[in-house]
């Protein structure tokens, strides 16, 4: 089974107190990237990973909507955002219990939410022809 899992820091949320926000001038601790590097060192063991990254902040995003039916830009910070994905893991997996014993084992930070979500998979699609 394929998945994708989100990282949705607490940092990253519009609730946090402004002194607990990561925004572009945040500093990244070399210790928390070491214990996520070692959590995606045990996982590559166990999983097929397909692709794992982390994502800047908002205010170095973008966002195209089409609510009128024509491509408006906005550039980051998006104030209506609630939630905002910090990084993910794509990756395959025997089942869904094994997919989410790896999601508690994520080394996050008070706050911090992880989201499982499994990715379609095209052959089931095409068995409806």
């Amino acid at each position: 089974m394929k998945f994708l899992m989100l990282m949705i820091p607490h940092g990253y949320q519009p609730g946090t107190p402004p002194a607990e926000r990561i925004d572009e001038g945040t500093t990244l601790q070399l210790e928390d990237l070491d214990k996520m590097g070692k959590f995606n060192d045990e996982f590559a063991k166990a999983a097929k990973i397909l692709d794992i990254d982390g994502l800047r902040p908002l205010s170095a995003g973008a966002r195209v909507t089409f609510d009128t039916g024509k491509p408006v830009l906005t550039d980051g910070p998006f104030i209506e955002s609630k939630e905002v994905i910090g990084g993910y893991w794509i990756f395959e997996i025997g089942s869904r219990e094994e997919a989410l014993e790896w999601a508690r084992r994520v080394p996050a930070e008070p706050g911090d939410v992880i989201e499982l979500r499994p990715i379609w998979d095209i052959s089931e699609l095409e068995g409806q022809k």
